[in-house]
């Protein structure tokens, strides 16, 4: 696996990273055993945070007495100078390790937020202390939202930028990446599968070999996933026409409206599951229509039934999507499904 330089921190990274939410889904045994053929396999850029379960345990556990082999990120969501020392220690537990080469404000989504972190008493306040002291040697940030990630790279005070990227996402993370390596920023890109929407993963990576300077963070549950993404990089290719065309079209069908499938939209007071709702569009076109029916009929109707228009799901949406308007146009569309299949 080839390593490249992470910006202008002076570490060096394999060009593809370890995403640690899907490790949630699987054992402890699994995962650290799973984090261990990475690192066999060449990925040295191992990416967590407080609030993806167990993640950090598990590699925590992986990756002990290796620790001086890899990089490791994780993340908090706290906004306050207090809250983030005890991220930083509790984190520092979890991974079993001395220091954390990079720790990142995640998910900067609003001015506001930006200057919470900033002003005296915020968390960058006990980021810079924790640097001064050993335990966290770089600091960064993550977001979806450009115009925000572009004041957080304009103060000049992180050495990181962690946007959503992939060739449907492309415009805004190439705005957004654009201004990072201005500032000589590292550009780490989470979704470059879209967050599991992309199902073609050869084109997802060739695309993101082309981009200069992005290191992607697939998250990976499975040894086949490894090795499938392990591969794309041991015996890359070039994208053709047709694949050009492909991801065209891949585009058009998603158009400028769809689920990013990050879950920040939840809880929903109602109950709903609305990722699981979101998911209906792409699966009609690809699943048999019994099945998928079975397999969506209940969430869909719950969501019929119990949505109450009231925002919440809205305002937290980092992608500002009208999510009631959506689960309106969706069940409608179900209910057309269910009608063209026998089970109006």
């Amino acid at each position: 696996m080839k390593q490249v330089p992470l910006g202008e921190t002076g570490l060096m990274v394999s060009e593809v990273g370890f995403g640690g939410i899907p490790i949630t889904r699987i054992t402890v045994d699994e995962g650290v055993a799973l984090v261990r053929a990475a690192l066999d396999k060449g990925i040295t850029y191992f990416d967590t945070a407080r609030m993806y379960g167990d993640s950090e345990v598990k590699m925590g556990r992986a990756l002990e007495g290796r620790r001086d082999q890899v990089v490791v990120a994780t993340k908090t969501m706290k906004r306050s100078a207090e809250e983030m020392t005890q991220e930083i220690e509790a984190s520092l537990e979890a991974l079993r390790t001395t220091w954390i080469d990079l720790y990142q404000i995640h998910n900067l989504a609003k001015p506001e937020d930006l200057q919470t972190v900033l002003a005296p008493g915020g968390a960058y306040e006990a980021l810079t202390k924790a640097q001064a002291q050993g335990k966290v040697k770089h600091i960064g940030f993550s977001s979806h939202h450009p115009d925000t990630a572009i004041q957080a790279i304009e103060t000049g005070r992180f050495a990181t930028v962690q946007f959503a990227c992939n060739f449907v996402e492309d415009q805004a993370a190439g705005k957004v990446f654009a201004a990072a390596k201005a500032r000589g920023m590292a550009c780490i890109a989470m979704k470059p599968l879209g967050g599991g929407l992309l199902e073609r993963a050869d084109l997802c990576f060739a695309w993101l070999q082309a981009q200069e300077g992005v290191l992607p963070i697939p998250g990976m549950q499975s040894t086949s996933e490894l090795n499938e993404i392990a591969g794309l990089y041991e015996q890359r290719r070039e994208l053709n026409q047709a694949d050009l065309d492909e991801m065209q079209r891949i585009r058009d069908e998603l158009g400028t409206r769809f689920c990013h499938r990050c879950g920040y939209c939840m809880p929903c007071p109602n109950g709903i599951n609305i990722p699981k709702v979101m998911l209906f569009t792409s699966q009609s076109r690809r699943f048999p229509p019994q099945h998928l029916i079975k397999a969506s009929k209940d969430f869909i109707l719950h969501a019929e039934e119990n949505c109450e228009d009231c925002g919440e799901c809205s305002e937290r949406c980092p992608y500002e999507l009208p999510i009631p308007e959506m689960l309106g146009e969706i069940t409608a569309a179900f209910r057309d499904f269910m009608a063209q299949h026998g089970q109006a």
